[in-house]
Protein backbone atom coordinates (compact mmCIF):
# COMPACT_ATOMS: atom_id res chain seq x y z
CA UNK A 1 0.00 0.00 0.00
CA UNK A 2 1.84 3.65 -0.95
CA UNK A 3 2.15 6.24 1.89
CA UNK A 4 -1.03 8.39 1.20
CA UNK A 5 -3.71 5.39 0.66
CA UNK A 6 -1.89 3.63 4.29
CA UNK A 7 -2.55 6.99 5.24
CA UNK A 8 -6.07 7.44 4.61
CA UNK A 9 -6.42 4.00 5.79
CA UNK A 10 -4.89 5.09 8.87
CA UNK A 11 -7.77 7.69 10.10
CA UNK A 12 -10.45 5.09 9.09
CA UNK A 13 -9.07 3.24 11.86
CA UNK A 14 -8.29 5.92 14.22
CA UNK A 15 -8.78 5.47 17.83
CA UNK A 16 -8.65 7.53 20.97
CA UNK A 17 -5.31 7.46 21.72
CA UNK A 18 -2.53 8.17 24.59
CA UNK A 19 -3.88 12.07 24.77
CA UNK A 20 -7.70 10.93 25.42
CA UNK A 21 -9.77 13.64 27.36
CA UNK A 22 -10.73 12.62 30.88
CA UNK A 23 -14.35 12.89 30.83
CA UNK A 24 -14.56 13.06 34.76
CA UNK A 25 -18.07 14.70 36.03
CA UNK A 26 -19.83 16.97 33.42
CA UNK A 27 -21.80 19.42 34.14
CA UNK A 28 -25.36 19.64 33.44
CA UNK A 29 -26.27 21.91 30.41
CA UNK A 30 -27.22 24.97 32.36
CA UNK A 31 -31.50 26.62 32.11
CA UNK A 32 -29.60 29.36 30.56
CA UNK A 33 -28.07 27.38 27.13
CA UNK A 34 -31.18 25.55 26.61
CA UNK A 35 -33.79 28.69 26.71
CA UNK A 36 -31.19 30.31 24.65
CA UNK A 37 -31.57 27.32 21.94
CA UNK A 38 -34.97 27.15 22.63
CA UNK A 39 -35.31 31.07 22.08
CA UNK A 40 -33.71 30.92 18.59
CA UNK A 41 -35.95 27.79 17.66
CA UNK A 42 -33.10 25.95 17.18
CA UNK A 43 -33.63 21.97 17.58
CA UNK A 44 -31.25 20.66 20.37
CA UNK A 45 -30.29 17.88 18.20
CA UNK A 46 -29.20 20.87 15.55
CA UNK A 47 -26.94 22.24 18.10
CA UNK A 48 -22.96 20.68 19.08
CA UNK A 49 -21.22 22.30 21.89
CA UNK A 50 -17.82 21.03 24.11
CA UNK A 51 -16.38 23.00 26.97
CA UNK A 52 -13.19 21.35 27.92
CA UNK A 53 -10.48 23.24 31.02
CA UNK A 54 -7.32 23.90 28.82
CA UNK A 55 -5.06 22.49 31.28
CA UNK A 56 -6.01 19.16 32.34
CA UNK A 57 -8.56 18.56 28.94
CA UNK A 58 -11.22 17.87 31.76
CA UNK A 59 -14.50 17.81 29.71
CA UNK A 60 -16.93 20.34 31.68
CA UNK A 61 -19.94 20.67 29.52
CA UNK A 62 -20.92 18.70 26.02
CA UNK A 63 -24.43 18.62 23.71
CA UNK A 64 -23.98 16.38 21.22
CA UNK A 65 -20.51 16.61 21.33
CA UNK A 66 -19.40 12.94 18.78
CA UNK A 67 -22.32 14.28 16.22
CA UNK A 68 -20.18 14.60 13.27
CA UNK A 69 -21.13 18.50 11.67
CA UNK A 70 -20.02 20.70 9.08
CA UNK A 71 -17.45 23.00 10.71
CA UNK A 72 -17.32 25.83 7.64
CA UNK A 73 -14.32 27.78 8.43
CA UNK A 74 -13.53 26.53 12.34
CA UNK A 75 -11.68 23.54 10.75
CA UNK A 76 -9.06 25.83 9.96
CA UNK A 77 -7.64 25.31 13.34
CA UNK A 78 -7.12 21.87 12.24
CA UNK A 79 -5.63 22.77 9.28
CA UNK A 80 -3.34 25.29 10.92
CA UNK A 81 -2.49 23.47 14.08
CA UNK A 82 -1.16 20.61 11.97
CA UNK A 83 0.85 23.14 9.64
CA UNK A 84 3.16 24.51 12.42
CA UNK A 85 3.12 21.07 14.32
CA UNK A 86 4.67 19.51 11.35
CA UNK A 87 6.55 22.31 9.63
CA UNK A 88 7.41 24.99 12.59
CA UNK A 89 6.85 28.31 12.31
CA UNK A 90 9.73 29.22 11.06
CA UNK A 91 9.22 27.45 7.54
CA UNK A 92 9.29 29.75 4.44
CA UNK A 93 7.76 28.86 0.75
CA UNK A 94 10.62 30.40 -2.04
CA UNK A 95 9.50 31.92 -5.58
CA UNK A 96 12.76 31.66 -7.96
CA UNK A 97 13.48 33.14 -11.08
CA UNK A 98 15.72 31.59 -13.82
CA UNK A 99 17.41 32.18 -16.78
CA UNK A 100 17.46 29.99 -19.66
CA UNK A 101 18.35 31.04 -23.32
CA UNK A 102 16.77 34.22 -22.90
CA UNK A 103 13.76 33.40 -21.43
CA UNK A 104 12.86 34.07 -17.24
CA UNK A 105 11.22 31.36 -15.96
CA UNK A 106 9.17 32.05 -12.45
CA UNK A 107 9.08 29.23 -10.33
CA UNK A 108 6.23 29.21 -8.31
CA UNK A 109 6.22 27.79 -4.74
CA UNK A 110 3.13 28.00 -3.86
CA UNK A 111 3.40 31.13 -1.41
CA UNK A 112 0.24 31.84 0.29
CA UNK A 113 0.95 35.55 0.53
CA UNK A 114 2.17 37.21 -2.10
CA UNK A 115 1.10 40.38 -2.42
CA UNK A 116 1.20 43.40 -4.97
CA UNK A 117 3.78 44.55 -2.60
CA UNK A 118 6.27 41.73 -2.15
CA UNK A 119 5.58 41.28 -5.65
CA UNK A 120 7.19 44.52 -6.37
CA UNK A 121 9.93 43.31 -4.07
CA UNK A 122 10.69 40.07 -6.09
CA UNK A 123 10.90 42.43 -9.28
CA UNK A 124 13.25 44.71 -7.22
CA UNK A 125 14.90 42.06 -6.29
CA UNK A 126 15.49 40.90 -10.16
CA UNK A 127 16.94 44.36 -10.83
CA UNK A 128 19.17 44.19 -7.75
CA UNK A 129 20.92 41.43 -9.77
CA UNK A 130 21.53 43.50 -12.66
CA UNK A 131 18.72 42.19 -15.00
CA UNK A 132 18.03 45.10 -17.18
CA UNK A 133 16.33 43.55 -19.85
CA UNK A 134 14.26 40.19 -20.96
CA UNK A 135 15.40 39.26 -24.21
CA UNK A 136 12.54 36.29 -25.02
CA UNK A 137 9.57 35.40 -23.09
CA UNK A 138 8.77 35.25 -19.17
CA UNK A 139 7.67 31.59 -18.44
CA UNK A 140 5.43 30.55 -15.83
CA UNK A 141 6.60 27.19 -13.87
CA UNK A 142 3.39 26.34 -11.53
CA UNK A 143 4.24 22.43 -11.63
CA UNK A 144 4.59 22.49 -7.67
CA UNK A 145 0.84 22.06 -7.28
CA UNK A 146 -1.95 20.12 -9.09
CA UNK A 147 -4.88 20.90 -8.54
CA UNK A 148 -6.78 20.01 -11.69
CA UNK A 149 -9.88 21.36 -13.65
CA UNK A 150 -12.20 22.76 -10.31
CA UNK A 151 -14.80 24.77 -11.21
CA UNK A 152 -14.20 28.28 -8.89
CA UNK A 153 -17.81 29.28 -8.97
CA UNK A 154 -19.10 25.48 -8.07
CA UNK A 155 -19.78 25.78 -4.55
CA UNK A 156 -22.22 29.05 -5.32
CA UNK A 157 -22.01 30.05 -8.31
CA UNK A 158 -20.09 33.53 -7.71
CA UNK A 159 -16.45 31.91 -9.30
CA UNK A 160 -15.07 35.93 -9.48
CA UNK A 161 -14.93 36.11 -5.46
CA UNK A 162 -12.16 36.56 -3.68
CA UNK A 163 -13.23 33.41 -1.02
CA UNK A 164 -13.48 31.57 -4.18
CA UNK A 165 -9.77 31.61 -5.81
CA UNK A 166 -8.47 28.46 -6.49
CA UNK A 167 -4.99 27.62 -4.76
CA UNK A 168 -2.02 27.80 -7.25
CA UNK A 169 1.87 27.59 -6.92
CA UNK A 170 2.29 30.69 -8.42
CA UNK A 171 -0.41 32.91 -6.93
CA UNK A 172 -0.37 36.86 -6.83
CA UNK A 173 -2.42 38.81 -4.98
CA UNK A 174 -5.45 36.54 -4.82
CA UNK A 175 -5.66 36.96 -8.05
CA UNK A 176 -7.46 40.49 -7.00
CA UNK A 177 -7.94 43.40 -8.49
CA UNK A 178 -9.75 46.14 -6.88
CA UNK A 179 -11.92 48.89 -8.91
CA UNK A 180 -12.85 51.59 -7.80
CA UNK A 181 -15.50 54.18 -9.55
CA UNK A 182 -15.93 58.58 -9.08
CA UNK A 183 -18.32 60.66 -10.93
CA UNK A 184 -16.15 63.40 -11.33
CA UNK A 185 -18.09 66.76 -11.61
CA UNK A 186 -15.59 69.19 -12.87
CA UNK A 187 -14.83 66.51 -15.99
CA UNK A 188 -18.58 65.32 -16.14
CA UNK A 189 -16.69 61.78 -16.12
CA UNK A 190 -17.18 58.38 -14.39
CA UNK A 191 -13.50 57.21 -13.69
CA UNK A 192 -12.75 53.51 -13.31
CA UNK A 193 -9.52 52.72 -11.46
CA UNK A 194 -8.11 49.49 -11.53
CA UNK A 195 -5.49 48.57 -9.19
CA UNK A 196 -3.75 46.68 -10.20
CA UNK A 197 -3.61 47.29 -13.67
CA UNK A 198 -2.17 43.91 -15.29
CA UNK A 199 -1.15 44.78 -18.90
CA UNK A 200 -3.12 41.92 -20.15
CA UNK A 201 -6.70 43.08 -18.35
CA UNK A 202 -9.07 44.90 -21.17
CA UNK A 203 -11.16 47.21 -18.72
CA UNK A 204 -13.82 49.02 -20.71
CA UNK A 205 -15.85 52.08 -18.76
CA UNK A 206 -19.79 53.04 -20.51
CA UNK A 207 -20.74 54.09 -17.52
CA UNK A 208 -22.78 57.56 -17.94
CA UNK A 209 -22.52 60.81 -16.14
CA UNK A 210 -25.37 61.57 -14.57
CA UNK A 211 -25.74 64.94 -13.41
CA UNK A 212 -28.81 64.43 -11.04
CA UNK A 213 -29.46 63.25 -7.91
CA UNK A 214 -28.12 60.02 -6.87
CA UNK A 215 -30.98 57.75 -7.18
CA UNK A 216 -32.75 55.41 -9.42
CA UNK A 217 -30.70 55.02 -12.88
CA UNK A 218 -28.41 57.58 -11.86
CA UNK A 219 -26.93 55.37 -8.93
CA UNK A 220 -26.83 51.80 -10.84
CA UNK A 221 -23.81 50.63 -12.48
CA UNK A 222 -23.27 47.25 -13.77
CA UNK A 223 -20.51 45.05 -14.37
CA UNK A 224 -19.34 42.47 -16.44
CA UNK A 225 -16.84 39.62 -17.31
CA UNK A 226 -17.28 39.86 -20.64
CA UNK A 227 -14.44 37.04 -21.64
CA UNK A 228 -13.61 33.08 -20.60
CA UNK A 229 -10.63 33.78 -19.49
CA UNK A 230 -11.75 37.16 -17.22
CA UNK A 231 -9.32 39.33 -19.09
CA UNK A 232 -12.15 41.68 -20.64
CA UNK A 233 -14.38 43.43 -17.98
CA UNK A 234 -17.49 45.76 -18.83
CA UNK A 235 -18.82 48.59 -17.05
CA UNK A 236 -22.21 50.05 -18.04
CA UNK A 237 -25.17 51.88 -16.58
CA UNK A 238 -24.94 55.59 -14.92
CA UNK A 239 -23.39 57.27 -12.10
CA UNK A 240 -23.66 60.89 -10.20
CA UNK A 241 -21.03 63.04 -8.54
CA UNK A 242 -23.54 62.91 -5.30
CA UNK A 243 -23.33 59.36 -4.78
CA UNK A 244 -20.50 58.13 -2.71
CA UNK A 245 -17.37 56.88 -4.25
CA UNK A 246 -18.07 53.31 -5.22
CA UNK A 247 -15.61 50.58 -4.68
CA UNK A 248 -15.48 46.22 -4.78
CA UNK A 249 -12.85 43.47 -5.91
CA UNK A 250 -12.70 40.84 -8.31
CA UNK A 251 -11.07 37.86 -8.86
CA UNK A 252 -9.97 37.98 -12.88
CA UNK A 253 -7.55 36.80 -15.29
CA UNK A 254 -5.75 33.20 -14.60
CA UNK A 255 -3.37 32.93 -11.98
CA UNK A 256 -0.54 32.53 -14.86
CA UNK A 257 -1.80 35.18 -16.65
CA UNK A 258 -2.35 37.42 -13.69
CA UNK A 259 1.27 36.63 -12.63
CA UNK A 260 2.20 37.45 -15.86
CA UNK A 261 0.72 40.36 -16.58
CA UNK A 262 1.25 42.20 -12.93
CA UNK A 263 4.87 41.49 -13.65
CA UNK A 264 5.08 43.09 -16.72
CA UNK A 265 3.22 46.17 -15.43
CA UNK A 266 5.81 46.13 -12.50
CA UNK A 267 8.62 45.35 -14.46
CA UNK A 268 8.39 47.99 -16.72
CA UNK A 269 7.53 50.82 -14.17
CA UNK A 270 11.00 50.05 -13.29
CA UNK A 271 12.70 50.58 -16.51
CA UNK A 272 12.95 47.04 -17.59
CA UNK A 273 12.79 45.76 -21.05
CA UNK A 274 10.43 43.32 -22.09
CA UNK A 275 8.77 42.19 -25.62
CA UNK A 276 8.09 38.76 -25.61
CA UNK A 277 5.30 36.78 -24.75
CA UNK A 278 3.58 34.35 -21.70
CA UNK A 279 4.30 30.43 -21.77
CA UNK A 280 3.74 28.03 -19.24
CA UNK A 281 6.45 25.29 -19.10
CA UNK A 282 8.40 23.69 -16.54
CA UNK A 283 11.93 25.01 -15.70
CA UNK A 284 14.67 23.45 -17.50
CA UNK A 285 17.15 21.28 -15.18
CA UNK A 286 19.79 23.07 -16.91
CA UNK A 287 18.34 26.66 -16.14
CA UNK A 288 20.67 29.11 -14.78
CA UNK A 289 19.64 30.38 -10.81
CA UNK A 290 18.88 34.21 -10.51
CA UNK A 291 17.11 34.72 -7.60
CA UNK A 292 15.25 33.15 -4.83
CA UNK A 293 12.62 35.09 -3.02
CA UNK A 294 10.90 33.94 0.72
CA UNK A 295 7.82 34.52 1.40
CA UNK A 296 6.18 35.37 5.20
CA UNK A 297 7.04 33.00 7.73
CA UNK A 298 4.67 30.27 8.39
CA UNK A 299 4.03 31.60 11.88
CA UNK A 300 2.74 34.74 10.24
CA UNK A 301 0.93 33.12 7.48
CA UNK A 302 -1.06 31.24 9.99
CA UNK A 303 -2.19 34.18 11.69
CA UNK A 304 -2.79 36.23 8.95
CA UNK A 305 -5.40 32.54 7.72
CA UNK A 306 -7.06 32.26 10.76
CA UNK A 307 -7.57 36.37 11.72
CA UNK A 308 -9.36 36.96 8.38
CA UNK A 309 -10.28 33.21 7.24
CA UNK A 310 -8.73 33.29 4.29
CA UNK A 311 -9.68 30.43 2.24
CA UNK A 312 -7.15 30.27 -0.50
CA UNK A 313 -4.31 30.77 2.34
CA UNK A 314 -5.71 27.84 3.96
CA UNK A 315 -6.30 25.93 1.15
CA UNK A 316 -2.17 26.52 0.35
CA UNK A 317 -1.31 25.21 4.03
CA UNK A 318 -2.86 21.92 3.16
CA UNK A 319 -1.44 21.52 -0.36
CA UNK A 320 1.92 22.35 1.48
CA UNK A 321 1.82 19.68 3.84
CA UNK A 322 0.94 17.40 1.20
CA UNK A 323 3.86 18.59 -0.76
CA UNK A 324 6.47 18.36 2.07
CA UNK A 325 5.49 14.94 3.50
CA UNK A 326 5.20 12.95 0.11
CA UNK A 327 7.05 15.17 -2.72
CA UNK A 328 5.93 16.90 -5.91
CA UNK A 329 3.52 18.06 -6.78
CA UNK A 330 1.10 18.75 -4.34
CA UNK A 331 -2.71 17.55 -4.33
CA UNK A 332 -5.30 17.71 -1.92
CA UNK A 333 -5.30 14.31 -1.72
CA UNK A 334 -1.44 14.39 -0.47
CA UNK A 335 -2.66 16.98 1.98
CA UNK A 336 -5.49 15.09 3.63
CA UNK A 337 -3.37 11.60 3.71
CA UNK A 338 -0.61 14.14 5.33
CA UNK A 339 -2.92 15.59 8.23
CA UNK A 340 -4.24 11.95 8.58
CA UNK A 341 -0.95 10.21 8.92
CA UNK A 342 0.09 13.76 11.35
CA UNK A 343 -3.14 12.81 13.33
CA UNK A 344 -2.42 8.68 13.85
CA UNK A 345 1.02 9.86 15.26
CA UNK A 346 -0.17 12.63 16.88
CA UNK A 347 -3.15 10.36 18.59
CA UNK A 348 -6.08 12.21 17.92
CA UNK A 349 -9.53 10.63 17.44
CA UNK A 350 -9.53 11.85 13.46
CA UNK A 351 -12.28 8.73 12.68
CA UNK A 352 -14.93 9.71 10.06
CA UNK A 353 -13.14 13.21 9.86
CA UNK A 354 -13.18 14.56 6.24
CA UNK A 355 -10.53 17.64 5.82
CA UNK A 356 -11.43 17.77 2.23
CA UNK A 357 -9.43 20.81 1.06
CA UNK A 358 -8.91 22.43 4.45
CA UNK A 359 -10.50 25.60 4.64
CA UNK A 360 -14.16 24.77 5.49
CA UNK A 361 -15.48 26.01 2.03
CA UNK A 362 -16.95 22.78 1.76
CA UNK A 363 -19.94 20.41 1.79
CA UNK A 364 -18.04 17.51 2.37
CA UNK A 365 -15.89 18.39 5.33
CA UNK A 366 -17.01 16.61 8.82
CA UNK A 367 -15.69 16.48 12.42
CA UNK A 368 -17.29 16.40 15.82
CA UNK A 369 -17.05 18.93 18.56
CA UNK A 370 -15.39 16.72 20.69
CA UNK A 371 -12.68 16.03 17.94
CA UNK A 372 -11.86 19.58 17.41
CA UNK A 373 -11.25 20.28 20.64
CA UNK A 374 -8.85 17.63 21.46
CA UNK A 375 -7.04 18.65 18.42
CA UNK A 376 -7.36 22.44 20.16
CA UNK A 377 -6.71 21.09 23.80
CA UNK A 378 -2.95 19.59 22.23
CA UNK A 379 -2.17 22.81 20.80
CA UNK A 380 -2.90 24.65 24.01
CA UNK A 381 -0.14 22.45 25.10
CA UNK A 382 2.02 22.42 22.40
CA UNK A 383 5.85 23.71 21.79
CA UNK A 384 4.08 26.90 19.34
CA UNK A 385 0.77 27.73 21.46
CA UNK A 386 2.09 31.02 21.66
CA UNK A 387 2.06 31.42 17.73
CA UNK A 388 -0.96 29.49 17.57
CA UNK A 389 -2.91 31.07 19.84
CA UNK A 390 -1.71 34.69 18.92
CA UNK A 391 -3.82 33.79 15.32
CA UNK A 392 -7.22 33.25 16.67
CA UNK A 393 -9.53 36.72 16.46
CA UNK A 394 -9.88 38.69 19.24
CA UNK A 395 -13.88 39.25 20.72
CA UNK A 396 -14.44 43.09 19.79
CA UNK A 397 -10.92 43.48 18.75
CA UNK A 398 -9.95 42.26 15.44
CA UNK A 399 -10.17 39.72 12.20
CA UNK A 400 -13.77 38.26 11.89
CA UNK A 401 -14.81 39.18 15.41
CA UNK A 402 -13.76 42.81 15.58
CA UNK A 403 -17.66 43.28 15.65
CA UNK A 404 -18.76 40.68 17.80
CA UNK A 405 -19.03 39.77 21.65
CA UNK A 406 -17.65 43.45 22.16
CA UNK A 407 -19.11 43.20 26.15
CA UNK A 408 -16.43 40.73 26.78
CA UNK A 409 -13.26 41.66 28.54
CA UNK A 410 -10.34 42.55 26.30
CA UNK A 411 -8.34 39.83 25.31
CA UNK A 412 -10.42 37.15 26.98
CA UNK A 413 -12.04 35.46 24.06
CA UNK A 414 -9.97 33.63 21.10
CA UNK A 415 -12.38 32.71 18.54
CA UNK A 416 -11.91 30.98 14.81
CA UNK A 417 -15.54 31.57 13.61
CA UNK A 418 -16.93 29.89 10.60
CA UNK A 419 -20.02 30.77 8.29
CA UNK A 420 -21.62 28.67 5.12
CA UNK A 421 -25.19 28.09 4.51
CA UNK A 422 -27.46 26.59 7.53
CA UNK A 423 -24.01 26.52 9.25
CA UNK A 424 -22.17 28.62 11.82
CA UNK A 425 -19.48 27.85 14.36
CA UNK A 426 -16.78 29.10 16.61
CA UNK A 427 -13.92 27.05 17.94
CA UNK A 428 -11.15 28.24 20.20
CA UNK A 429 -10.17 29.66 23.68
CA UNK A 430 -12.07 31.54 26.94
CA UNK A 431 -10.01 33.03 29.49
CA UNK A 432 -11.81 33.80 32.88
CA UNK A 433 -11.04 36.57 35.61
CA UNK A 434 -9.32 34.21 37.47
CA UNK A 435 -6.82 33.73 34.09
CA UNK A 436 -7.99 29.92 34.08
CA UNK A 437 -8.55 29.01 30.28
CA UNK A 438 -11.26 26.76 28.74
CA UNK A 439 -11.59 25.73 25.27
CA UNK A 440 -14.88 26.07 23.46
CA UNK A 441 -16.21 24.71 20.19
CA UNK A 442 -19.78 25.04 19.17
CA UNK A 443 -21.25 24.02 15.86
CA UNK A 444 -25.01 24.69 15.14
CA UNK A 445 -25.63 23.09 11.67
CA UNK A 446 -29.39 24.59 10.70
CA UNK A 447 -31.38 26.59 8.46
CA UNK A 448 -32.05 29.33 10.85
CA UNK A 449 -28.33 29.73 11.02
CA UNK A 450 -28.65 31.65 8.16
CA UNK A 451 -30.72 34.15 9.92
CA UNK A 452 -28.62 34.45 12.63
CA UNK A 453 -29.80 31.84 15.02
CA UNK A 454 -26.62 30.99 16.38
CA UNK A 455 -25.28 33.97 17.17
CA UNK A 456 -26.87 34.03 20.97
CA UNK A 457 -26.22 30.63 21.45
CA UNK A 458 -22.46 30.53 20.79
CA UNK A 459 -22.30 34.02 23.08
CA UNK A 460 -24.59 32.75 25.74
CA UNK A 461 -21.95 29.13 25.92
CA UNK A 462 -18.77 32.04 25.91
CA UNK A 463 -20.96 34.24 28.93
CA UNK A 464 -21.42 31.31 31.00
CA UNK A 465 -18.01 30.55 30.89
CA UNK A 466 -16.99 33.41 31.90
CA UNK A 467 -19.74 34.03 34.86
CA UNK A 468 -19.31 30.72 36.06
CA UNK A 469 -16.11 28.84 35.66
Amino acid sequence: MNPIMLALHRIALACICSTALPLGSIAAVPAGITQAIAAQRLPASAVSFVILEADSGHVVMTQNADTPRSPASTIKTVTTFAALDMLGPAFVWQTRAWTHDGDLFLQGGGDPYMTMERWWSFVQGLRAEGLKSIRGDIVIDDTAFSVGSEDPGAFDGRPNRSYNVLPDALMVNFQSIDFKLIADADSRKVQVIANPTPVNLDVENHIRFAPGRCSGSAGRVDFQVASARWDRVVFSGALSPHCAARSFARVLLKPATYAFGTFVELWRESGGEFTGKLRLEPTPPDAKPLLSFDSLSLGEIVRLTNKHSSNLMARHLLLTLGKERFGNPATVEKGAAAIADWGHERGFDLAGVDIDNGSGLSRSTHISVLQMANILNAAYQSRFAPEYLASFPLAGMDGTLRARMKSSPAGSVRLKTGHLDSVSGVAGYVTNSAGKTYILVSLVNHVRADFGAAEPVHAALVAWILGNL
